[in-house]
């Protein structure tokens, strides 16, 4: 099958890239390597760095006529999106309205959208979260994330385009960069390895689902031929603590400092 995948260079895109190339299909992907890395690009796919607004991702993706376009290409940061709301939108709203006119245009059979299960829910009513639960975005970036699901509904609705949206939960794995707003794993594993020490804020006790990357990879090979039309939360089901990630790592990590 041919896959066009944006943002293949990031945590969770490489990982996809490499399912699918596992799988056997001919991969081709995007990423401007403004957040991600050249690096993590797996061994046969082929690269083109380029901006998905761009007129040379445009004759690309004519070029290539996927049958299925994978879109993890986005502006992921919150903090980014509430310091320019415009730019946010821009990148994540404007970029899947672009990804999705152009799958549209050339005949893509299905179109695979990495939602935010996380920041589109907003404070959940009930839990486990279910997919009937009405978005409420409390951030620019949930908000953005939400209106690039929207454009791939219209599409569909105008053109028939299939699609499958993922909305995952707290994701964490090889790869995650354990700076900036990166998951707690990430962050507790680069500071025990290095051997400083870690901040736990509050009691410890506060519980999120947190979902291996590799299960968010096979969620995106299953959805190649599965989920037709549908918005689907992809986590582990399993509320764990602070407190829960900081032992388990300590355990795995050797380490002995306190929080």
């Amino acid at each position: 099958m041919r896959i066009a995948l944006t943002g293949a260079a990031g945590f969770i895109g490489s990982h996809v890239a490499e399912a699918y190339l596992a799988e056997g299909h001919r991969v081709v992907v995007f990423d401007n390597l403004s957040t991600g890395w050249r690096s993590h690009v797996p061994e046969g796919a082929s690269l083109h760095e380029v901006d998905i607004h761009s007129r040379e991702f445009e004759r690309l993706i004519r070029e290539f006529r996927p049958e299925v376009i994978n879109h993890h290409a986005a502006q992921a940061s919150v903090k980014v999106s509430t310091g320019d709301p415009v730019r946010d939108l821009e990148a994540n709203g404007g970029g899947t309205a672009r990804v999705a006119a152009l799958a549209a245009e050339v005949g893509t059979r299905k179109l695979i959208y990495s939602g935010s299960g996380g920041t589109v829910y907003g404070s959940p009513t009930e839990l486990p979260i279910s997919e009937t639960q009405a978005p409420h975005p409390e951030s620019p970036y949930g908000l953005s994330k939400w209106v690039g699901e929207q454009y791939i509904h219209l599409f569909h609705q105008l053109h028939g385009l299939d699609f499958t949206i993922l909305r995952y939960s707290n994701a964490f794995g090889p790869r995650q960069d354990p700076y900036g707003e990166a998951g707690v794993v990430a962050i507790f594993t680069a500071k025990m390895l290095d051997g400083t020490t870690c901040t736990i804020d509050g009691d410890g006790e506060q519980r999120k689902d947190y979902l291996y990357v590799g299960d968010i990879a096979r969620a995106n090979v299953l959805a190649l031929d599965r989920g037709s039309a549908g918005t689907y939360n992809i986590g582990a089901g399993v509320p764990t603590s602070v407190n829960e990630i900081f032992r388990a790592l300590q355990a795995a990590t050797g380490s002995s400092l306190p929080a």
